[in-house]
């Protein structure tokens, strides 16, 4: 027998004493509470969702801090809602777009309505060099080409007009948009918010009168927001000359509101004298 393991069993003082580890404290929890990692997992409706992947700051504060996970989902569709197609587009999203050519990737446009203004975008921080447009006359080229691309995962930030896409296909392009790295940007018109949609977060934009964008998220992880949300957004080429008195035009024109989707003329009073044009 080996010498250190040479002792007497009825010797108590040469037995070796073994302590089993402190047992954890347990703990104790109220009628109906989760452990600490389930409740984490869970989101409820009413609360804000958390970010369940990579997100992509859109440039603006107040809009990110209405996003869940604090801005523009990637791995997923990107609904924007607008009655001006083609223009409002790249004001909301430039911000985000001028990160996506800062870090060397490319921006692919599919379909646009208007042909891309490179020195207006530049402006923007856009740089051309990163910039692919993709010219799609059709709704089938427009949709095959997004397909192609989302499922090469072949650039930093994906944008397509769509107008015309039915719910399946927008469906398609969500599931596809899962193993996307970047962002996928879809443009439809206004009249399309009353139809139901697989994208996880869809927005109502508009111009305002004083250099503003109008956003109404009426659908995100977590609650409708209440109100509309409106953010500066005074294009590139007229910051450094826009006067004080041309930064809120809504000033000068009294009789006209505020959100140019919607301009109310005054009309003259009742007993005003009219006359007939030949």
């Amino acid at each position: 027998m080996h010498p250190a393991l040479d002792w007497q069993e009825d010797d108590p003082s040469s037995a070796l004493m073994f302590s089993p580890p402190p047992k954890p404290p347990r703990t104790v929890r109220l009628p109906g509470e989760l452990p600490m990692a389930v409740a984490a997992a869970i989101w409820r409706g009413d609360q804000l969702g958390g970010p369940v992947s990579a997100v992509l700051s859109s440039g603006f504060e107040a809009l990110d801090a209405q996003l869940p996970g604090g801005g523009w989902p990637c791995h997923g569709v990107i609904e924007i809602l607008a009655s001006q197609s083609g223009m409002l587009e790249w004001r909301l999203l430039g911000p985000a777009l001028r990160q996506v050519c800062a870090a060397g990737r490319a921006v692919v446009v599919v379909g646009p309505p208007k042909a891309p203004h490179l020195p207006g975008l530049r402006f923007e921080g856009i740089d051309e060099r990163h910039l692919v447009w993709v010219r799609a006359d059709t709704a089938a080229e427009r949709l095959w080409s997004a397909e192609q691309l989302i499922k090469a995962n072949a650039c930093g930030a994906l944008v397509v007009w769509l107008p015309q896409a039915r719910s399946e296909q927008v469906r398609r392009l969500q599931v596809l948009a899962a193993s996307c790295e970047g962002p996928v940007f879809l443009c439809r018109p206004s009249a399309a918010v009353r139809e139901s949609s697989a994208a996880p977060l869809r927005l109502l934009a508009r111009v305002g009168l004083d250099w503003e964008l109008h956003l109404d998220i009426f659908k995100r992880k977590g609650p409708p927001l209440q109100g509309t949300l409106r953010l500066g957004s005074v294009p590139g080429g007229l910051r450094s000359i826009l006067t004080p008195r041309l930064r809120f035009p809504s000033r000068l024109l009294p009789s006209v509101s505020r959100e140019a989707d919607h301009v109310v003329v005054s009309t003259p009073a009742p007993d005003r004298p009219h006359r007939a044009v030949h």
